[in-house]
């Protein structure tokens, strides 16, 4: 009773149809891309977007899955998936280059990604505690509890906002990158652009979701208090 509420199907419904819109979006932009094929494989666009930021020391790894690429600034590389790290397509050279943007971040001691690498191990544990305290709140009719858990949970909303700047800024190194070294052809930096705006929105939806999850758990809070 304290947890589905009226409102609960509506909010469910919300968060499912933005987090599946974004996840269709993506997947359907990288397999349109993945089908025109360029000169570069994701590995060669991730290091051309190194080479014009003269940026050095930079290891890479191929790792199995589907978009599960990242750059990693403790061990100061970059992991490519099976479908990017050697697939000669836009949507792997959009991808890889993005990666590489995230290098040049970190080696051009970009505030923003700074305060996210910091927010990282805090999200995780405020994450974990959240609602397991916010609930226990609710339920004691413990309002100090419930607050702490909303508290808690706001870490995860901060850490989505900065995120998005954090991918926007590395999206366009990226882009700026390949289009100053005169590798890929209008069309082809074209639909690297459009694979990137797609991811981006993830970044978006993430925002809104634990936006309209906050709120949620505000009124939830508010109307146990009455």
């Amino acid at each position: 009773m304290f947890i589905y509420d009226e409102f609960y199907f509506i909010y469910a419904i919300i968060i499912f149809s933005i987090s599946m819109f974004a996840n269709i979006r993506i997947q359907s932009t990288f397999r349109k891309y993945s089908k025109m094929k360029c000169r570069l494989s994701g590995y060669d666009a991730s290091n051309l977007v190194l080479m014009q930021n003269d940026v050095t020391g930079i290891r890479f790894y191929k790792t199995q899955g589907n978009l599960t690429d990242y750059f990693d600034p403790r061990t100061n590389s970059i992991s490519l998936s099976d479908g990017v790290y050697d697939e000669f397509n836009v949507s792997a050279v959009g991808v890889g280059a993005h990666e590489a943007g995230h290098a040049v971040q970190m080696a051009r001691n970009y505030f923003p990604m700074k305060v996210r690498h910091f927010l990282v191990p805090v999200t995780n544990f405020c994450s974990a505690l959240s609602m397991p305290l916010f609930f226990m709140g609710l339920i004691m009719v413990y309002d100090s509890l419930m607050t702490f858990g909303i508290i808690l949970f706001s870490v995860s909303v901060l850490f989505h906002i900065v995120t998005l700047p954090v991918e926007s800024d590395a999206s366009n190194r990226a882009l700026r990158a390949l289009e100053q070294s005169g590798r890929l052809s209008a069309e082809e930096l074209e639909g690297a652009k459009k694979v990137l705006m797609a991811a981006r929105f993830t970044y978006i939806a993430a925002i809104l979701t634990s936006l309209i999850s906050l709120l949620r758990l505000i009124m939830l809070s508010n109307r146990r208090k009455k």
